[in-house]
């Protein structure tokens, strides 16, 4: 397994990855279109299938199957061969291809900056101010049981 923390490119494109799997596929589109993307192709087609999610009892005991999830795929080659990845939650299959589309970029010289700069900044951005956005929400919500005095008497 690859640790993350010891190598730079692992970790641009682990940061990258949960920025762009929280975005909406017209905002990742509209960013990306800010760019001038070199030639690419399909290694694998962007397809819908099924996965089981697993998960452990307590968090951290027995393993058990929590049930089956749509997950998408694609996987994209620039022409000079870098190789990108993209994998998400449910069917769009449009925001699998270009994950898998910004994996392969980040993974160059030459645009690595450009995706940082122009698509994951931006949709960071948005990302921030939304969670913000709920957090506010959530808390203006909140009840504060401390202050309930019991009715024994």
């Amino acid at each position: 397994m690859i640790d993350a923390s010891s190598d730079p490119l692992q970790s641009r494109r682990q940061s990258a990855m949960a920025v762009l799997a929280h975005s909406a596929t017209p905002d990742i589109a509209g960013c990306i279109g800010k760019i001038t993307v070199p030639a690419h192709e399909p290694v694998r087609m962007a397809e819908s299938g099924l996965i089981m999610l697993r998960g452990r009892i307590g968090g951290d005991g027995a393993p058990f199957n929590v049930g089956e999830v749509t997950v998408s795929r694609a996987a994209m080659r620039l022409a000079s061969g870098e190789m990108g990845f993209g994998y998400i939650l449910g069917r769009d299959t449009k925001k699998a291809e270009l994950i898998a589309l910004c994996d392969a970029l980040i993974q160059t010289r030459d645009y690595a900056d450009l995706v940082e700069v122009h698509v994951l900044a931006p949709l960071r951005g948005r990302y921030m101010d939304e969670r913000q956005r709920r957090t506010a929400e959530a808390a203006a919500t909140k009840v504060d049981f401390y202050t309930l005095v019991r009715g024994e008497g």
